[in-house]
């Protein structure tokens, strides 16, 4: 392998990513093991860990992975199949110089990639542009690596609860047949109380229901055994593990910036004044209500990769974003890990006396739209909000353009903005009532409108 062109949709913003057999192949995982090891070597460093998902691709898609970093003279340490957070402890505790992990996340079955970090710090955007002209470039460097493995499975689920002090509850895990089978079966071994597990044989096929604890319909099996058991609460997780999605006892779905508001809350009892960061997304109640627990609330993009940034700049103690992405600082390393977060917020309702059920229903009562997406070329997306800034500024309306444009009126807020990820345009509304959240939807549709994109949703 001389040079490689990767196609020009599988290089994306937080990772490499593609359809196997028609965007991504074998001969794309051996580059980007080659250009990842060229970029480590360069960097002063030699070790790189490696881990992969159940896909029924991703065994294939490893070993050419693996022969490209060995080609670039990286020592290769292979920690087996697991969930992504553990391909990211493995890095810390191996003090390994970078790591690679086989994933498709929550993606079709058909589907799959890459997710990188370099030494402790995430590998993206810039990162993975330049990965692809070196690349095209041929611009490697060249070596004979050794290859090793390691097992750190057990030594992950023992750091999970190295320091955790989780109450006796009534629990429901699904693990979607995802890549957090294992882990979690071995991980409730651990832990207090009636434990009740949902598809944790890891299965590339997903047979049971989509890895995406998003979307509402995959929670349908959780809340049947919630409800029908009368459990505290259930938990769920995405493909690989570094996403959590939650029920509470009356089978209620828990959002990603609802979890944060419980997580804040016990987090600011032991570190008041720290900084929480959320997504633009999120509901303007966390961030109002990380303010009064005397907390430092944070605004920022919405991205793994970005939030990760921003919280090494800042010093922040937490983050999160409404796609269940859960990042601690505090007593962890500040990657995102679907597992680690449900041990912290079994250890929230603990310190905090009161039942997930009880924390959610305290929560202020507003309607919200889920995300909407809306399709626009990604030639022009970024185009459009800009635009759609500039005439919001003459309108002097009040907007916060740290990614897109979120706007605040009496009703409450709507957000319209351009995903890294996809060819759509992404929008939101909150408000304290359906008759302002219709108001705020309106707004969306007359700024869409005038931009000329048309209101045709997309599903995720």
């Amino acid at each position: 392998m001389k040079t490689h062109r990767f196609h020009p949709t599988s290089l994306r913003e937080y990772d490499i990513r593609g359809i196997v057999g028609e965007t991504l192949a074998e001969a794309d995982a051996e580059a980007v093991g080659r250009g990842f090891g060229t970029v480590v070597r360069r960097a002063g460093g030699l070790r790189v860990a490696v881990a992969r998902d159940g896909r029924l691709s991703s065994p294939d898609l490893l070993e050419a992975l693996v022969r490209g970093l060995r080609g670039a003279g990286c020592d290769v340490t292979d920690i087996g199949l697991g969930p992504t957070p553990m391909l990211y402890y493995a890095v810390h505790a191996l003090q390994t110089d970078g790591g690679i992990m086989v994933t498709g996340s929550h993606n079709p079955p058909s589907h799959n990639g890459f997710k990188m970090m370099l030494r402790d710090r995430p590998f993206f955007g810039a990162d993975i542009r330049a990965l692809g002209q070196a690349a095209a470039a041929g611009d490697w460097e060249s070596g004979a690596g050794a290859l090793e493995e390691a097992r750190v499975l057990e030594r992950y689920v023992d750091r999970l609860v190295a320091d955790a002090e989780i109450p006796a509850l009534r629990v429901g895990w699904d693990c979607g047949n995802g890549a957090t089978g294992e882990a979690v079966g071995r991980l409730v071994q651990r832990l207090p109380g009636e434990h009740h597990l949902l598809f944790a044989e890891i299965d590339g096929r997903f047979p049971n229901h989509h890895p995406d604890p998003t979307v509402e319909a995959n929670l349908r099996d959780l809340r049947e055994l919630v409800v029908g058991k009368g459990l505290d609460l259930g938990l769920a997780f995405d493909g690989d593990g570094d996403r959590i999605g939650a029920i509470d006892g009356e089978g209620r779905i828990v959002w990603g910036d609802q979890l944060l508001m419980i997580l804040a809350e016990a987090l600011l009892a032991t570190r008041p004044g720290a900084t929480v960061i959320a997504d633009v997304k999120a509901s303007e109640a966390l961030f109002q209500r990380v303010a009064a627990l005397g907390g430092r609330p944070l605004m920022w993009k919405t991205g793994h990769s970005l939030i990760k940034a921003k919280m090494k700049e800042t010093g922040a103690a937490l983050a999160g974003e409404m796609s269940g992405h859960i990042f601690f600082a505090d007593r962890w390393y500040g990657f995102d890990d679907g597992l680690y977060a449900a041990i912290r917020l079994l250890e929230a309702i603990g310190r905090l006396g009161r039942t997930l059920t009880d924390l959610r229903s305290a929560m202020p009562a507003l309607v919200n739209t889920p995300e909407m997406r809306f399709p626009c070329p990604d030639e022009r997306k970024f185009h459009v909000i800009d635009d759609v800034l500039a005439r919001l500024a003459q309108t002097g309306a009040t907007v916060d353009a740290t990614d897109g444009a979120r706007v605040t009126t009496d009703d409450g807020w709507w957000l319209l903005r351009a995903s890294n990820t996809q060819a759509v345009l992404v929008a939101r509304a909150e408000a304290r009532d359906a008759a302002g959240l219709e108001r705020l939807k309106a707004s969306i549709a007359e700024t869409l409108a005038a931009a000329g994109v048309a209101m045709v949703e997309v599903a995720h």
